[in-house]
């Protein structure tokens, strides 16, 4: 399963529906966007530190997941299909959800916006 920034910071606060769904997955996977969300979302925290500590603690549990060349071919394909339906989505999570595609992983979001791609399974807490 890989999870977008919404469902890492949910984590982070301790959110008891991702920790279930977490436990239960085989794989727990990290694309560096969603890292270098966190990362950016917690600069500017108050609880920097605390979100810091946390992630220092938990960072090793998650399988990071790199864009690659591979990453391309599902990225380039799914931007085809939702601009064909007239559904953009932001970037960054474009790049997720070919990830997602990519590893053959569902998504841990509740971005529905992610139910546009036929290809991908997004799981919600």
């Amino acid at each position: 399963m890989i999870l977008d920034t919404n469902a890492l910071s949910a984590f982070a606060d301790g959110e008891p529906g991702v920790g279930e769904i977490l436990r239960r997955q085989q794989r727990a996977a990290l694309p560096v966007i969603v890292l270098g969300e966190f990362r950016y979302g917690i600069a500017g925290s108050r609880h920097r530190k605390a979100y810091e500590a946390w992630l220092d603690t938990h960072l090793f549990g998650f399988e990071l997941l790199a864009i690659t060349a591979e990453t391309t071919i599902p990225y380039a394909a799914l931007r085809g299909t939702l601009k064909r339906l007239g559904r953009p989505i932001p970037s960054n999570d474009a790049w997720i959800a070919a990830l997602a595609i990519q590893h053959g992983l569902p998504i841990l979001s509740r971005d529905e916006h992610f139910d546009a791609l036929p290809d991908l399974r997004r799981i919600a807490w």
